[in-house]
């Protein structure tokens, strides 16, 4: 099995793997930046200030579906906004989405899934992050919220309204700056790319299909709950998971089973819980861990029977 034809394809899908990772990651992480110059957290907390919960739950969603802010930023956000006088439904729909479905996903599940499994995913999660953010609150889950202050997320953040000069002078100075950050980003990440890139690599070539497809393939109804389940504690990176996912589902593991370990994984990782425990009293805690793994199950069950 393990022959010297059999390391060099690996060695061959290594190099593939991580170079396609790193052209993608820069181009990534170069928008992210520029949307979090143009889209300040001021303007957020401005925009979910609508006082109709219906709609203040929707522009949550799209507003944490287009902020990929990590959870050292969104958590002081969530503050801000719930200390502002937000409804909660909408502060709720922020959180739940910003993990899971931001540019930085969509672009890597376009990469490595194709335009209509990112279209199922994106809607099916933004559709359940506005209901339960409705439900959230339509239950008074806002009273399981802790009444104190947060400071995060950087102090020398640059905002778009906060540059002067010309308007080509002030996005020439966005641009520059996001990628200069994009490659500060890359230096912190490369390590992930490469095990991401690595572990999909061995898979491809030494791990037999029929073992994965048995044991978490669509005919194995128990695989996606399963797998958000053992998500849920993991501490996913997107840039490591996604590639990885793409060999498994070649493999013959399903969408389904595979989408649930990504969202278990990027929705509620140990990291964000352990800061979300210094706002969220115990039954808000369960109810959002509980929220991310129906969006998981529920998600993933959707691929397993349309894709």
């Amino acid at each position: 099995m393990f022959q010297m034809s059999n390391l060099i394809d690996a060695g061959k899908m290594f190099l593939f793997l991580m170079g396609e990772l790193l052209l993608l990651f820069i181009a990534i992480s170069f928008i992210v930046s520029l949307i979090q110059i143009y889209l300040s957290k001021e303007k957020i907390q401005k925009i979910l200030t609508t006082p109709h919960k219906g709609l203040n739950s929707i522009l949550g969603a799209i507003l944490g579906a287009v902020t990929p802010f990590c959870s050292c930023s969104t958590v002081p956000i969530l503050v801000g906004l719930l200390k502002s006088g937000a409804p909660f439904s909408g502060s709720m729909s922020f959180l739940l989405t910003s993990p899971i479905l931001n540019p930085a996903i969509i672009i890597l599940f376009l990469t490595f899934f194709g335009i209509k499994a990112t279209i199922i995913y994106a809607i099916f999660t933004f559709i359940i992050a506005v209901i339960i953010g409705l439900l959230l609150d339509r239950f008074g889950f806002e009273k399981e919220v802790k009444n104190i202050s947060i400071k995060g997320g950087s102090d020398n953040e640059l905002a778009y309204e906060d540059l002067e000069g010309t308007f080509i002078e002030k996005n020439k100075i966005a641009f520059k700056h996001a990628f200069i950050d994009s490659l500060y980003l890359l230096r912190e990440v490369v390590p992930y790319l490469i095990l991401g890139a690595g572990i999909g690599a061995f898979i491809y070539e030494f791990v037999p299909e029929d073992l994965l497809s048995n044991f978490a393939g669509r005919s194995n109804i128990l695989s996606v709950p399963v797998a958000a389940i053992v998500g849920i504690p993991m501490y996913i990176r997107t840039e490591t998971m996604i590639p990885i996912a793409r060999i498994l589902i070649d493999k013959g593991v399903g969408y389904g089973t595979m989408i649930a370990l990504i969202i278990g994984g990027a929705g509620a990782s140990i990291p964000e819980l352990s800061i979300l425990s210094s706002i969220f009293k115990k039954k808000m805690m369960i109810a959002f861990i509980l929220s991310i793994f129906f969006v998981a199950v529920i998600t993933g069950y959707v691929f397993n029977i349309i894709m």
